[in-house]
């Protein structure tokens, strides 16, 4: 009895590395995703962040240079946590890749991926909330389509915040046929477009307690004049202290636009990979 009780944990310690490693693998494979290759503009600067709440997350970003120099820009959330929400992310980013090589604007985009994700994700009984937007850097302009995520904020100066005009849109996996509205907003030089996902604002300290969207502005308001890195670290900074450690229930994500009519700086930053 002994024996077979000792070839029972063995076997048990073994699965649990393997899949500990199997699990660390995946993590490493998302943020390598999240990391891939980033697109070279002009007249701003572009940068994304990503923590998952557990080891892998569903949260998503991705830059994609169009052919006729616009920068379209995607954040997303699934609904779902770890390992379920990450093979649905991996989904996510192929229906945006395709999507994107043959749509006209972030309403195209996001009715093409709707369409293409619609039947697994009733299969599987989940939704994703996903922001799409153009920037044109000749011009300045932001079209933007949402289906039910966040809109992104737009910082004008320190004492001049507000959210993009409304534009409403189911999320994906709402309805087989949706189509989605698309709506615009004017940039100015110096001017940041701020994207996030809602486990910012959701973020909860020990004592229950949200960061919430006042929280944010005020960041943003303080650090606006930075570049996007040093605006992106004062954000994670904030999380930090107010969160004091404890752990998260959601994932967090953020892209950080700047209009500049200088020298292009265009970077990309994710949370160390745990080896």
């Amino acid at each position: 009895m002994f024996r077979r009780e000792m070839l029972f944990e063995t076997k048990t310690d073994y699965a649990n590395k393997t899949l500990e490693r199997e699990i660390k693998l995946a993590r490493n494979i998302q943020m390598e995703l999240l990391n891939g290759s980033q697109p070279t503009l002009e007249k701003g600067q572009v940068t994304g962040y990503s923590l998952p709440a557990r080891l892998i997350g569903g949260d998503y970003y991705d830059f994609h240079v169009l052919p006729n120099g616009k920068l379209r820009i995607i954040i997303g959330d699934v609904m779902g946590k770890g390992i379920p929400a990450a093979m649905l992310m991996i989904l996510t980013r192929g229906a945006f890749r395709s999507a994107a090589e043959s749509t006209q604007g972030p309403s195209e985009t996001l009715t093409a991926m709707n369409k293409a994700l619609y039947s697994d994700l009733r299969t599987l009984n989940s939704f994703v909330t996903v922001l799409c937007a153009d920037w044109n850097p000749e011009t300045n302009v932001l079209s933007y389509a949402s289906a039910g995520h966040n809109l992104p904020l737009v910082v004008k100066s320190n004492q001049d915040i507000e959210e993009v005009p409304k534009v409403k849109g189911v999320m994906l996996g709402g309805l087989p046929q949706n189509t989605y509205k698309e709506n615009f907003v004017q940039l100015l030089d110096e001017q940041l477009v701020f994207f996030y996902t809602d486990g910012i604002t959701e973020a909860q300290n020990s004592d229950g307690d949200m960061f919430q969207t006042e929280r944010l502005r005020k960041v943003l308001q303080q650090n606006y004049a930075e570049a996007v890195e040093d605006i992106e670290n004062s954000v994670i900074e904030s999380l930090d202290n107010f969160t004091e450690n404890v752990q998260q229930k959601d994932d967090i994500t953020m892209v950080l636009l700047k209009v500049h009519q200088g020298q292009t700086k265009v970077s990309s930053y994710n949370s160390p990979v745990l080896n």
